[in-house]
Formats: structure tokens, sequence, C-alpha cells
């Protein structure tokens, strides 16, 4: 079992959740994801739009966070637009693999980030989840790229 959680993981680029990861021409790393919070016990949930900039050694430089509502009241219109200007404000992109470490923050009084779990028992290993909706878990091998859903 691992003592300590990793220092850095690896998102490969995908055509799925991480559709929006790489490099910016000047080297710094981004993740642009939809976080959730889910529709749970008279919850309406929320859904989220976020864009993680880090520095090329994976440090987090700025999350940038918009709470889009509920998904019932949703603007898919308004949420792509919103989408492709922040991606536009990066300039040139490259998508690809990039090497982060995990962070969290807090807004809208929920934690956004890649947030390491301990294990709970002795069976257990250290997870790196993306959250608010943990539909992102990374296991090790860190340095794999690939995580479960």
């Amino acid at each position: 079992m691992p003592a300590k959680p990793p220092k850095l993981i690896a998102i490969d680029h995908d055509d799925y959740h991480a559709e929006h990861v790489g490099k910016t021409a000047d080297g710094r790393q981004f993740f642009l994801t939809t976080p959730f919070e889910p529709a749970l016990n008279g919850s309406a949930g929320r859904e989220f739009l976020a864009l993680f900039l880090f520095d090329r050694k994976g440090a987090l430089l700025e999350a940038r966070i918009e709470d889009l509502g509920t998904r019932a009241t949703l603007d898919e219109t308004r949420a792509a637009a919103l989408r492709d200007q922040w991606l536009a404000s990066l300039g040139t992109l490259r998508h690809g693999r990039i090497r982060v470490a995990p962070f969290a923050v807090e807004r809208f009084g929920t934690q956004f980030g890649l947030i390491a779990r301990a294990p709970e028992d002795e069976d257990d290993e250290w997870v790196v989840e993306l959250q608010p909706g943990n539909f992102m878990a990374f296991m090790e091998p860190w340095d794999s790229g690939e995580y479960e859903t």
C-alpha cells in the first residue's frame, strides 16, 4: 500500500471526459471539464464548467469555475459558448497528455479539483478523484494517463 498520495498524475487526452486536455503555446497545461453535483435526496443538483490551468511542472495556477445552474435549467448553448470562449482565450492549443498535481479549491460552497483520497483500510490504495461528481478516478500507476468512470 502506498504511504502517501501521488505528487503528479498523468491525464491522457481522449474523446470522452478528457477531451479538453493539453498544453498552451507558452507551455501551460490545461484541463477543461464539466463537474457536477448530482441531484440526490431532493436536491436539484448543479452543473458547472471548470477550466484548470497548471504551470509546466503541474502546479495549479488558476481555476475558472462557472455555475451553470441545475441540469433541468441548463442552457446548453450558453455553456458551449462559454467553453469555446475559455478555450479560445488560451490561444493556440495542443491536445495531449498532461501531468498535474492533485489540488482542491472551494467555490460556491463546493470543493473542486483532483482530490487525493487516502486509503480507508489496509487493502485500499490512494485514489485521485475529479470532484464534484467523481466522474474520473485515477489510481496507480500514476503515469498511466488512464482513469475510471
